[in-house]
C-alpha cells in the first residue's frame, strides 16, 4: 500500500481535507493578525551611545563632570556613561532625568516649572521611585515619534544639564527640546 493511501485510510478523507483547507488559509489568519500589531520605532544602542558621548564631551568643554544616561521609550536604559570625576549621585539622577523625560513626554525643567505653578500637580513627583523632577531630562523626538529620554545629572544649575543633554540631541538629529544658554 502506498503512504499516500495510507494516510486516507488512517485519518479518513474528511480528516485530511480539513488539514489540508487549513493550512490553506493559515497565512492569510497570520498575515491579519501582524497587520494589527502596532508598529514602534526603536532607539538604537549606537545612537542612544553616540548621545550619551556627545553630552558627556559638551559639559566637559565647559568644565562639568556630568553622568549621562538615554532610556527607550518604556524607561529602560539603553546607555549610561559617567565622566571622570562626576559624582557617584550623578549615575542616578541622569537615568531618573532620562525616564521621567521619556515618561512624560516632556523636558524635566518644564515639568519641574509645572508643578512648582500648579499645587494639585505635586503628586506627580511621587508617581513612582524613577521619576525625578529637576531640569536635565529631555524627551528624545524622533521625527515626531518620542523613542526614549536622555538625562544629565552634575552640572552645576539644571539650565546647564539641559545645554549638556540638547548636544546629545543634536548629535543624533534629534527635535530640539530647548534652547541653549551657558
Amino acid at each position: 500500500m502506498r503512504y499516500g493511501t495510507q494516510l486516507l485510510t488512517y485519518y479518513g478523507r474528511r480528516s485530511v481535507l480539513t488539514f489540508l483547507m487549513g493550512l490553506c488559509l493559515w497565512p492569510a489568519t497570520v498575515g491579519r493578525a501582524s497587520e494589527e500589531l502596532p508598529k514602534e520605532s526603536v532607539l538604537p544602542f549606537m545612537m542612544a551611545n553616540k548621545a550619551v558621548q556627545a553630552s558627556i564631551e559638551a559639559c566637559r568643554k565647559d568644565g562639568y563632570r556630568v553622568s549621562v544616561s538615554v532610556v527607550d521609550r518604556a524607561g529602560i536604559l539603553r546607555a549610561m556613561g559617567r565622566a571622570d570625576g562626576a559624582g557617584p549621585h550623578t549615575i542616578d539622577s541622569s537615568r531618573k532625568k532620562a525616564y521621567t523625560a521619556a515618561s512624560l513626554r516632556r523636558p524635566t525643567t518644564e515639568m519641574a516649572d509645572l508643578i512648582n505653578k500648579v499645587t494639585t500637580l505635586q503628586a506627580l513627583r511621587d508617581m513612582n521611585e524613577h521619576v525625578l523632577m529637576l531640569g536635565g531630562g529631555l524627551p528624545i523626538d524622533m521625527g515626531g515619534e518620542v523613542v526614549g529620554g536622555i538625562g544629565v545629572g552634575g552640572a552645576p544649575g539644571a539650565h546647564l544639564d539641559d545645554a549638556c543633554a540638547q548636544a546629545g540631541l543634536d548629535a543624533i538629529g534629534a527635535a530640539q527640546k530647548v534652547s541653549v544658554t551657558k
